[in-house]
């Protein structure tokens, strides 16, 4: 999916370290960067972010249905890949707060095009589900 190119040394090294603690994916860039981004809660937690910033327990109540786990577990995720920033405030106990960076949200541009048209074609979508199903089970 990409084309093969020479790297420095220190960067080739650390991208064949990558490939071999995460797999071969990291060969594709598309594939690379969309791993976080289309996990199940990400999206969810992007759109919270997109609106402004909010401390752990805000984000766990404005997505209901997901566990601390894997709350702290995808925070983490888009904290690495540079979508969120994570701040500590020096209180007791200490105060943790979650924004968007930069790149967070021109990537949150993107996907917000994407999430438009989901609820937009979310009808049809399951229309043509329903329609398959049917025609599967009559064969």
């Amino acid at each position: 999916m990409g084309t093969t190119k020479v790297l420095p040394g220190a960067l080739k090294t650390r991208l064949d370290e990558a490939r071999a603690k995460y797999g071969a994916f990291t060969n594709c860039p598309v594939r690379d960067v969309m791993d976080v981004i289309g996990g199940r809660w990400s999206s969810l937690l992007m759109m919270a972010l997109a609106e402004r910033p909010h401390r752990f327990g805000e984000l766990r109540r404005l997505v209901s249905d997901i566990s601390q786990r894997m709350l702290t577990q995808t925070l983490h995720e888009l904290q690495r890949d540079g979508y969120v920033h994570r701040e500590v405030f020096p209180t007791k106990p200490p105060g943790v707060e979650y924004s968007l960076t930069d790149l967070g949200r021109s990537m949150f541009d993107a996907l917000n095009v994407l999430i438009q048209w989901a609820d937009e074609n979310h009808a049809a979508v399951t229309a043509a589900r329903l329609h398959f199903d049917g025609e599967r089970e009559s064969a």
